[in-house]
This record gives structure tokens, sequence and C-alpha cells, in this order.
């Protein structure tokens, strides 16, 4: 895709950094679906991982099998349909757990434990060996089976980072092919995740994983910082659904890889529809002003901005509608000013005199409708009106 489709950061031309070497592992097929009132058929699952394989995201997360027999059978599915993606899914540090990602012919099986203190007390009441005995007993038996393994350590942002680092220092002795820093509760920032994703980096081989939340909506910087810190696999979901506040959002986190590091291996042109069917799907409408797929996100109404926007839309758009699928509007309000009212009305296809464009700003200064901004239908009788006077 061309440059001239979006600005890049040049800014980032000052900052040291090695290339960015990284893979997307989109999550919403089993940490959307637990978003509150979220229940995809199967038909909308394998339509979901169809679409995230053609946009080219290496891994998907189809599920959790051990939930139901209907989960088990679509996680199955999904992964027999013969994707370019690598198919993972869930498991708790259960043998029997690990026995269903098996039977689901998965490539990965994220394997999980906590080992934070509230979760140790509270949830498990067990003490920090027992549970990572647990993990790494079904980690071995995942390796012995076949599968690639990711250890995914839950709330490892809350966990005592010495502890963390033992644990995937000792997962790493079971051969395990990824370990994942999972931001349970969204309590990261970029600096902290900054800073915790180089700490492990400096005693792990094994690529890490970031898995962020958006409780303090942070979660797709903080994944983009976590990847500029050096970690290999970035967790999204489409929309950033999921449970809370959501996820890191799958359409920012790839435009944010093409603005900021030139990343241009995702076929970003089939964001907005992937959107519109995930939006379809879960029930869940779309915020209008949501980066890069909210309806707002390529609408224009001030008259400076828009005039300029008709010269050259890099002036106020910092990449195009077309390169995320999406529509450039161009909208008549109260902001509206003749000038660009005047464009506005050519790129319909009118001309109007300066007496027909003065009586028409009168117009649309004086209509009701114009606090929502009008649509293009009422203009559009609103020209032909001004000139049949």
């Amino acid at each position: 895709m061309a440059n001239t489709d979006y600005s890049k950061n040049e800014l980032m031309n000052f900052i040291d950094q090695s290339p960015l070497d990284i893979e997307i592992c989109d999550v919403t097929l089993r940490d959307g679906e637990q978003t509150p009132g979220v229940a995809f058929t199967r038909d909308e699952k394998i339509d979901l991982a169809l679409e995230l394989d053609s946009i080219g995201v290496e891994v998907i997360e189809a599920g959790f099998p051990v939930v139901s027999t209907s989960e088990k059978d679509i996680v199955k599915e999904i992964s027999n349909l013969g994707l370019d993606a690598n198919i993972c899914c869930l498991a708790r540090s259960v043998i029997n757990d690990v026995d269903a990602a098996i039977d689901c012919d998965v490539d990965i099986v994220s394997i999980f434990i906590a080992m934070s203190d509230l979760h140790l007390k509270f949830k498990y009441h067990k003490s920090c060996a027992d549970v990572f005995s647990c993990a790494m007993g079904a980690i071995e038996h995942a390796k012995d089976h076949g599968l690639k393994v990711r250890f995914a350590a839950e709330d490892a942002t809350r966990t005592n980072i010495e502890t963390l680092k033992r644990a995937f220092l000792a997962a790493e002795d079971y051969h395990v092919d990824y370990v994942s820093i999972a931001d349970t509760i969204g309590i990261l920032s970029p600096a902290t995740t900054h800073y915790l994703v180089s700490e492990v980096k400096k005693v792990v081989n094994t690529p890490i994983c970031i898995h962020c939340h958006n409780d303090l909506g942070m979660a797709t910087a903080n994944t983009l910082v976590a990847a500029e810190a050096g970690a290999k696999q970035l967790h999204t979901t489409i929309n950033g659904i999921g449970e809370r506040a959501g996820n890191a959002s799958l359409e920012e986190l790839l435009v944010a890889l093409r603005v900021q590091h030139g990343i241009e291996t995702y076929d970003t042109t089939k964001l907005n529809s992937i959107s519109r069917k995930l939006e379809k799907y879960s029930g869940l409408p779309t915020a209008v002003n949501k980066a890069v797929v909210g309806k707002h996100a390529f609408t224009h109404e001030s008259g400076i901005h828009v005039m300029a926007i008709l010269e050259e839309p890099r002036t106020y758009e910092l990449f195009s509608p077309e390169m995320v699928g999406g529509k450039r509007n161009l909208i008549v309000g109260k902001h509206t000013g003749k000038k660009a009212l005047k464009g506005i009305v050519n790129d319909l296809g009118y001309e109007l005199d300066q007496d027909e464009l003065c009586a028409l700003i009168s117009k649309v200064k004086n209509c009701t409708e114009v606090k929502k901004g009008l649509s293009r239908e009422r203009l559009e009788e609103m020209i032909r009106n001004v000139r049949s006077h």
C-alpha cells in the first residue's frame, strides 16, 4: 500500500529501535465472547475466523473447548478449515482441558494459571508452588502430544515480578513455545508495560505474548508499547470487545503498527467490513467516535476542515478511509461556511450562483435538523428548492 494512504509518524525516525518482530493473535472468538450477553453461533464463528485469516492474522484463538460439547466441536471445525492462521484454544492447568485441546486438532494450546497473591488466596486456596506444579504437568502433557504451548500467567501484572520471571524460566525448561503476560484487570500503563516486558525479556529467550484489557482505556497503547519493548505475539479483539471494558482493538492496533512502524503485512482494507460483522453478530453497537471504524472516524463538518479536505484529504486525516475500507463523509452543519458548502454542493454535482448559495447557507443555518448534520438527501432537497426560486 502506498504511503500516500497515511502520514507516517516521522518522529519515529528519532527513536533508536530495531524493526518489530510481531504476530497478531486475535482472541475475539474466545475472550471477545466473554463479553456479557455475547454468544456467537457456529456460522458466525466460522465467518469471523475466515475474515481474520483473510486479513492476515497469524493466530486465531478459537475458543475454550472444555466449556461445552458444542464449543469443542466448533473449535475442531475451525482447526480443520485449512486456514493459513494457526489455531489456538484455551485450557486451564488441568489434564482434561489439555485432552480437549488435543481432540480439537489445534496448533497451539494456551495453558493458563494465576500466581498473584490475590488469586492464590481467594481463588485457588493453594500455594504458588502447588498451582505451578499443576501448570507444568499440563504443559508436559501437551508437549508430549505434539502441541505448541503458550504458558499464560493470568493476572501477571499483579504478580510479584521475581515470581513471574522464575515461573517463565521454569516453563522454558518444559520447552514452551510462548510465555504470556496477561494484564487481566487492565492495570498497566504504557510506561509500566515497557518496564515489565523489558524485564521479562532480559531473562527469557522464549517469545513473549501480551494480553491487555482496557479498564483504563490503554489496552491498545499498552499492546503497541509491549511490541516496542520486544513482545512477539500481540493479542486483540475485533472492535476491542471483551470482558468489562474490553481488550486491545484489532483495527486500532493494525493501523497503529502501519502508521508508527510501517508494518503493512495486514490487509487493513477489510477492517470496516469485519467490524460491521462483529457489530451485527454481537449486538454491540460501535461508538460513533471509535477510532478507525466509528461512523465519525472520517466525518467532517467544520468549514475550515471541509475546505482543506476537498483540496487535500491528508490535511485533516491521518490515514485515508480507503485504507481501512471506509468512506469519507462531509457533513453540512452549524459550522459549515459558504466556501465549504460550495465545495460540498459541487461535489454532489450541482452548480449554484452566489444568490442561490447565500439562500442555501441561510436555510442550512436556520434548519433545526442541522444539529445532527443534514443528510445528503435533505441537502439535495434544499439545493433543488433554492434553484427553483
